[in-house]
């Protein structure tokens, strides 16, 4: 039966460097047939590069997503539109730079990617509601599976399109806040959901920033140089298992240490 893993929120040097490390592991053991990974945060934290990219890609990952901090480095700009599976969120602006969504395949399997950005608490973004109808409705027949990765703040708001959404694709995975949520469950309709699946990175920071840094911030105000924090780093993700006619029939959270 298909098999997907999604990786959550890829941080920096040590985010990157603990998927490369731990990948081969989780491949061994779960024989995903896609892997999908969030690199919105993969350059220096915030953003992703094409030479960050590309790293990724060379791990064997079959698509990247990304959110908010999507054009943060304008060297990514014109690799976004070079073809690549690499995806921002739909509901940005029409004229940005990139695709909302791309289909891969895996032999006869095609895997629909789509990527989405929450209303609250970001920039000001378009309906994610609507816009996840009509890519679905655009994607027809041509992809078996369909994965979700809303990238958005507020909880409600996620757990509000994982039901507008249940039945109609394989997965709806959460990401952003880089703190994995207990809530891993296959809705009534065969969706597989997940609130967030967390970050891969240091967990000795502050959702992957040196901790100092943000207490700084937080206790006065005064701007901060946000650095990528390092030791206790973990994978986070989940595993979404599904039959043929792309129902979800599992879903397992992933909480990797790197030892």
């Amino acid at each position: 039966m298909p098999k997907i893993i999604f990786i959550g929120d890829v941080v920096a040097e040590p985010g990157r460097r603990t998927l490369s490390t731990l990948l081969p592991k989780l491949r061994e053991q779960h024989e995903p047939d896609f892997v999908v990974v969030n690199g919105e945060n993969a350059a220096g934290g915030m953003g992703i590069t094409p030479a960050t990219a590309d790293e990724i890609f060379a791990l064997g990952v079959d698509a990247i997503t990304l959110g908010n901090h999507t054009y943060r480095h304008r060297e990514v700009y014109g690799y976004l539109d070079s073809g690549k599976p690499i995806v921002r969120c739909a509901n940005q602006h029409d004229s940005n730079p990139g695709k909302g969504f791309v289909v891969v395949e895996n032999g006869n399997l095609r895997l629909g990617v789509i990527n989405l950005i929450g209303q609250f608490g970001l920039d000001n973004n378009g309906n994610p509601y609507d816009r996840a109808d009509a890519i679905i409705r655009e994607i027809g027949n041509d992809a078996d599976l369909l994965l979700v990765d809303f990238h958005a703040e507020l909880t409600s708001e996620k757990v509000a399109m994982g039901w507008h959404l249940d039945g109609r694709v394989t997965a709806i995975v959460g990401t952003h806040t880089h703190i994995p949520t207990a809530d891993a469950r296959v809705l009534p309709g065969g969706t597989a959901y997940c609130t967030d699946v967390g970050m891969t990175g240091s967990r000795a920071g502050v959702i992957g920033v040196v901790k100092e840094a943000i207490i700084t911030k937080l206790r006065t105000g005064m701007p901060q140089r946000f650095d990528s924090a390092t030791g206790d780093e973990h994978l986070m993700g989940v595993v979404v298992e599904a039959d043929r006619e792309g129902r979800a029939t599992a879903v397992t959270q992933l909480i990797e240490p790197l030892e």
